[in-house]
C-alpha cells in the first residue's frame, strides 16, 4: 500500500477531507505536524486515517469553550513525519493559511471520493428549514468551488455557476431538490469512506420525492445564437427579457457570461 495513492478510493477522501479540514505546521529543523481536529462525534474517521497512514500518529481529545458551546468536545489527529508531510505538500496541501490556496490534484485521483472528502469536511448535506434537500460546499477556494460546478456538469448534467460572497470572499455552492438528490446518490456510494452522520443524512436525500403539491422543476432552455445576439444588441437587460421571454436574472447572467467570454478570448 502506498501512502496517498490518490487513485485508491480511501486516500483520495482522505486528501480531501485533510485538504479542508487538516492543518500542516512547519517547525524549526525540518520539524513540524500535520493535524486534524473535528467533532468528538466524528472520532472514527481519525482513527480510519490513523489505519491508512504508515507512520506514527496519535489520537487525543479535549473539551473547550467556543462560540457555541461551553464544553465542545473535539477529537484531534497528529502525524508529524517529515516523509508524510512531504508527500503531502506535494500532492497539494500546504503549510499554514491554506483555505484559498488549496486546488484538485494534479496527478490521477479518485474524484468521487475525493469530492466526497472536501464536501464532508467543508460542505452540508441534508434538508432547509423548508424541508427541501440539497447538499452544499462553502469554500474560499477559486479553483474547489470551480472544479465541484465542472464536475457535476460533466457527470450529472447539472450546470451551476458560482461567484464569490461579498460578505466573507466564500464561495456558496447548492444544489437543491432534484440537484440536491442526485447529487448525494452519487457521492455518497455504497462502501465509500464518509463521516457516518452525513452519510446517513445522504441517503434521506436521495431518498426524497417531490410532493404532489409542489411546482414541478421548469426544464431548461438552451440559449441559440439568435438569442445571443438579440441579447447583446438590446439597449437594456429589460428589453432583451421582453423581447426573449426570459427573466431578466437569465439574460443578465447570460450577458456577463458572453462578455467574460469574449474578453477571455480577446485576452
Amino acid at each position: 500500500m502506498t501512502f496517498m495513492d490518490l487513485e485508491d478510493p480511501r486516500y483520495a477522501y482522505m486528501f480531501g477531507f485533510l485538504q479542508a479540514d487538516g492543518h500542516l505546521h512547519a517547525g524549526t529543523r525540518q520539524r513540524g505536524q500535520l493535524s486534524v481536529e473535528i467533532s468528538y462525534r466524528d472520532i472514527d474517521i481519525l482513527r480510519t486515517f490513523q489505519e491508512l497512514c504508515p507512520y506514527n500518529s496519535t489520537i487525543r481529545e479535549r473539551t473547550r469553550k467556543t462560540n457555541f458551546s461551553e464544553n465542545h468536545r473535539s477529537a484531534i489527529w497528529t502525524v508529524c513525519a517529515l516523509e508524510a508531510r512531504e508527500r503531502l505538500v506535494e500532492l497539494g496541501l500546504p503549510y499554514g493559511k491554506k483555505s484559498a490556496r488549496i486546488t484538485p490534484p494534479r496527478v490521477p485521483f479518485s474524484q468521487r471520493d475525493y469530492l466526497r472528502g472536501i464536501i464532508d469536511a467543508d460542505g452540508a448535506v441534508g434538508f432547509t428549514a423548508q424541508g427541501l434537500p440539497f447538499v452544499a460546499l462553502s469554500t474560499t477556494s477559486t479553483a474547489i468551488a470551480t472544479y465541484l460546478c465542472r464536475y457535476t456538469k460533466l457527470t450529472l448534467d447539472i450546470p451551476r455557476l458560482t461567484s464569490r460572497n461579498a460578505r466573507d470572499g466564500a464561495y456558496n455552492i447548492m444544489y437543491m431538490r432534484e440537484t440536491g438528490v442526485a447529487l448525494a446518490d452519487h457521492l455518497y456510494s455504497p462502501g465509500g469512506l464518509a463521516l457516518e452522520r452525513k452519510r446517513a443524512a445522504a441517503a434521506e436525500v436521495a431518498a426524497w420525492v417531490r410532493p404532489a403539491h409542489m411546482r414541478p422543476p421548469r426544464p431548461r432552455r438552451s440559449w441559440t445564437q439568435m438569442e445571443d445576439r438579440i441579447l447583446l444588441d438590446a439597449p437594456s437587460i429589460a428589453e432583451a427579457a421582453e423581447q426573449l421571454g426570459r427573466s431578466e436574472q437569465s439574460c443578465n447572467l447570460r450577458r456577463w457570461r458572453l462578455r467574460k467570454k469574449a474578453q477571455g478570448q480577446a485576452d
